[in-house]
């Protein structure tokens, strides 16, 4: 996905949220904008793909902040809001019909409306406090695309490339599923803190490693995959992978450059550029499915 216009201000209220969850120092925080502007300033270019700007923003926030993981706060409240209600979104998954293939449908909507449950994004209010209320909601939509018949036969070996703490244990109900229908799970997170997405420290202590067949990492902290700084295991895996599964837009972003079919992308469009670019409008579940090139 290229860049597009509204990134550069939506960023910049990224980087604002970092330094107001990491520093009460006004001046501080002053840095932190003047840094990210810096990066604006000194890397901007329409078309360039977008995880090109956001990731070099983000580390210069984190180091002018002295800080490596401003949103661990925030992770940690996540991760507690979707382990209180799992047990909840495990009843709507594993409702007793005993069809394999209906269970696959329904924890691939739970996991798109899990991603739903994301901070820092501007314009999106996260309704954490209603929790239950709005994924009941949102399951009773369905999904917007659904592409899920299409991946029935691809689930072999999965390479699923996780997003945000929290909605990581929504998602092991689709690894239990594909599991149980004799597929394999290759589980990738990222190599540091960034954001506040999931990495190998949260996959261990929610017991996560031991519900997949293996676990692999991004090799740093970039938003979703910086190949050039992707170890060669990674690699290899999407190569050999019959299914890619894509959780959340920053995966999206950067995925989306590269050549990797078929791949499926799960996500709920939380901003209009990532929406006009898979081409679903803001507030969709999607579950979007590219066997080749330009579809």
């Amino acid at each position: 996905m290229k860049v597009h216009p509204r990134c550069s201000y939506c960023l910049l209220s990224r980087v604002h949220l970092e330094a107001e969850l990491s520093t009460d120092d006004e001046e501080l925080m002053h840095k932190a904008i003047l840094g990210g502007i810096g990066v604006l300033n000194a890397l901007y270019q329409p078309g360039m793909p977008a995880a090109e700007l956001s990731t070099p923003m983000h580390r210069k926030a984190y180091e002018i902040l002295n800080d490596n993981d401003p949103y661990r706060a925030m992770k940690e409240l996540s991760s507690q809001t979707a382990a209180r209600f799992l047990p909840v979104i495990r009843s709507h998954v594993f409702n007793g019909d005993e069809d394999d293939v209906a269970t696959f449908k329904r924890a691939v909507l739970a996991a798109v409306i899990g991603n739903y449950f994301d901070y820092g994004v501007m314009g999106l209010e996260v309704p954490i406090d209603v929790f239950d209320e709005t994924f009941r909601e949102h399951f009773g939509r369905g999904l917007d695309i659904d592409d899920t018949d299409r991946m029935l036969d691809k689930l072999g070996n999965v390479v699923y490339l996780a997003d945000n703490c929290g909605e990581i244990l929504i998602d092991t109900l689709v690894f239990e599923i594909i599991r149980k229908m004799g597929g394999k799970i290759t589980l990738v997170v990222r190599g540091a803190p960034i954001l506040n997405d999931v990495t190998m420290e949260e996959v261990r202590e929610f017991g996560i490693d031991v519900m997949v067949d293996r676990v692999l990492t991004t090799g740093s902290n970039a938003i979703g995959v910086r190949f050039e700084e992707a170890p060669q295991e990674l690699k290899d895996a999407l190569d050999d992978a019959s299914l890619i599964i894509s959780k959340g837009m920053a995966n999206y972003e950067t995925l989306s450059e590269e050549n990797y079919r078929p791949i499926a992308y799960l996500l709920k469009v939380k901003c209009d550029p990532v929406g006009e670019d898979i081409g679903a409008p803001r507030g969709c579940s999607v579950a979007r499915l590219f066997e080749q090139e330009g579809c």
